[in-house]
């Protein structure tokens, strides 16, 4: 008798905890699911409202933007109600920033060659630096890696000024190279890939060498393969920080015609903000495309923790 009834009163205790564990789970769902929709409510603002016309979008934001007769901000004494459904679709923002004004795709297009050979180069020198600081140790490979994290600590406004003043001692201000030069010697796809590149046994670099490997075939066959899901996070970090970069361009371009569109979308005045939400929209595409394709590669490179799946 005793020992049925341990077996039930065992058996009711795991049914609570599995009761628990389930009411956990739905609630961390749900807590989450929560935070996704916060998270996705500005996305969704920004398609939708592309597409309401210019008056109707007038109508319902005019106030947020509006200015006084001195230029001031004017005080919002009324609710501003965020609008999700356009009363109309209407494709007269996309037609003007696609087809009537040239000048947006300029700037996207400034956008594409400011961030394009950032992100291409500053992954070849990471690569190769991130090899020499795994294979070569000591004292001073030790301090320039810790020169690197100290780098990659600040923000960028605090190495703007230095930026700045090299960039004026190379005569570059006014011109790509002021972006592209100290993009590519980032040090934070070097800071990544090294720590992935750590990871990679011993072994599989000794086995290399006993099978008459050199140095460039064990980077090129062994190390970079073992890296693809590294390299593929530092690829999509990198060019989401630069996509959206605005003091740069502001400070070290002075000819507004070589600014990217992220400049643009911080300059929004009251007469564009329906245009606004479609280059906005148009803005956030390669973004997307570009974690969605990565997405798995993204997870996998910052997650894993071994050199080699078993």
């Amino acid at each position: 008798m005793s020992a049925a009834f341990s077996v039930k009163r065992t058996k009711n205790a795991a049914k609570r905890r599995k009761r628990a564990h389930a009411v956990k789970i739905a609630l961390a769902t749900l807590v989450a699911a929560g935070f996704a929709i916060l998270f996705l409510l500005p996305i969704i603002l920004t398609i939708t409202n592309s597409f309401m016309s210019a008056s109707e979008i007038s109508s319902n934001y005019g106030t947020v933007f509006a200015t006084s007769d001195n230029g001031g901000k004017v005080y919002i004494s009324e609710r501003v109600t965020l609008k999700f459904i356009p009363d109309m679709v209407s494709f007269s923002q996309y037609i003007t920033v696609l087809f009537k004004s040239p000048e947006y795709l300029l700037k996207f297009w400034n956008s594409v060659v400011l961030t394009g050979p950032i992100v291409v180069f500053q992954l070849f020198v990471a690569a190769l630096a991130s090899y020499g600081f795994t294979r070569y140790r000591g004292r001073l490979r030790e301090i320039i890696f810790f020169s690197y994290i100290i780098l990659m600590l600040m923000p960028y406004q605090v190495t703007l000024v230095p930026n700045y003043l090299v960039a004026g001692w190379l005569k570059t201000i006014n011109t790509y190279w002021s972006i592209w030069l100290p993009g590519i010697f980032s040090p934070f796809a070097v800071f990544l890939l090294t720590k992935y590149m750590r990871r990679i046994p011993t072994s599989v670099i000794e086995a290399a060498q006993i099978d008459g490997a050199g140095e460039w075939q064990i980077f090129k066959r062994v190390c970079m393969p073992l890296c693809k899901g590294a390299i593929c996070s530092a690829a999509i970090l990198v060019f989401i920080d630069y996509w959206n970069m605005v003091e740069q361009p502001l400070i070290l371009l002075a000819d507004e015609e070589t600014h990217p569109l992220s400049v643009f979308l911080s300059k929004i005045n009251a007469g564009e903000i329906g245009l606004a939400f479609a280059v906005a929209t148009v803005y956030m595409v390669p973004s997307l495309l570009v974690f969605l394709y990565g997405e798995e590669y993204l997870v996998d490179g910052i997650t894993y923790q071994g050199g080699i799946k078993g």
